[in-house]
């Protein structure tokens, strides 16, 4: 964890979060900094796609945003997990935005509801580099059904639904497809994570069509619990430390600065490992039927409310 003297004063046989407690008040955190806003991003999040001064495009959300504060360590953490689990999602960091930056760009402002408005706040920011880059193809965020059948890592939405059960996503999966010059097929990005862990209450009300993809196509592959792997192995089997070491990395104000919340957030994901087979078995048994070449038993009917879900979340970022 990269503080060798703060884990000698923690005995060794004590739980990783007593040690958070330590790293996350000794631990500083190294951003990168915003030098240019560019254009506000689709999305409820009212997101800023911004130049870094390591000359990358970053999609950053702000901590006043319109959804709530924890959606940054929420999108840092299941994002974080996701990468460690092979999924393919984009590479997250901190970004710092400067008073300097959003009192001088016009634009640097949150609509809310009554029809108010106030500038983003300064400070550290949760950023996802943006899917493309600087040079991109082509990226867009739907393709008709002969080009998704052609996706290079179409299997991997069943392991993006492997994460999105473990870390109860209440809003519908989100993905972009991007296709580098002198490519012929799209690739699939796995974005925004935001609603994961329930938003800003950090629960977990499981239910069968929540965190999935509104098009039962991605599933279509799926023949048993084999189309799950390696992901389902990774999430069942990942080591403590690893989900400690993503969380000491959350800056506290994406939270409150309450480290015990923080803790129980990361002990329930450690049990829910454990879960995710029986909830991914409830999406499978629902009357949706998203995996028709995997034999199953009895279907489940989906209450109306909880159907209409699949056609939830269609914002980027």
């Amino acid at each position: 964890m990269g503080h060798p003297d703060i884990l000698q004063i923690c005995a060794p046989n004590l739980l990783w979060p007593v040690c958070l407690v330590f790293c996350l008040q000794e631990e500083s955190v190294l951003a990168v900094l915003a030098v240019q806003a560019i254009r506000r991003m689709r999305g409820g999040a009212q997101s800023q796609l911004m130049l870094g001064s390591d000359g990358k495009l970053w999609v950053v959300k702000f901590q006043n945003n319109p959804q709530h504060r924890r959606v940054l360590a929420n999108e840092f953490i299941a994002t974080r997990l996701a990468a460690a689990a092979g999924v393919t999602v984009p590479l997250c960091d901190v970004v710092e935005v400067t008073d300097w930056l959003v009192t001088n760009t016009l634009d640097m402002v949150v609509e809310l509801p009554r029809g108010l408005r106030e500038r983003y706040a300064p400070g550290l920011q949760f950023g996802s580099q943006f899917v493309g880059g600087l040079m991109p193809g082509q990226v867009v965020d739907y393709l008709p059904d002969p080009l998704l059948d052609e996706v290079r890592n179409l299997r991997e939405f069943a392991g993006m639904l492997v994460i999105d059960k473990w870390t109860g996503n209440c809003n519908g999966r989100q993905a972009v497809f991007e296709r580098r010059p002198r490519e012929k097929r799209y690739r699939a990005s796995f974005i925004d994570q935001g609603y994961c862990f329930n938003a800003g209450e950090w629960s977990f009300p499981d239910s069968p069509l929540r965190g999935v993809y509104q098009r039962n196509r991605v599933y279509a592959g799926v023949t048993g619990w084999q189309s799950f792997e390696p992901w389902l192995s990774k999430v069942e089997t990942m080591e403590a430390e690893t989900l400690w070491s993503i969380a000491e990395q959350v800056p506290p104000e994406w939270y409150g600065g309450d480290t015990a919340v923080l803790e129980r957030l990361m002990e329930q994901l450690l049990m829910r490992r454990s879960r995710v087979r029986d909830l991914i078995v409830a999406f499978r048994d629902s009357n949706r039927n998203p995996f028709p070449m995997w034999e199953n038993g009895a279907r489940v009917v989906v209450p109306r409310p909880f159907d209409a879900m699949t056609d939830a979340g269609k914002f980027v970022m």
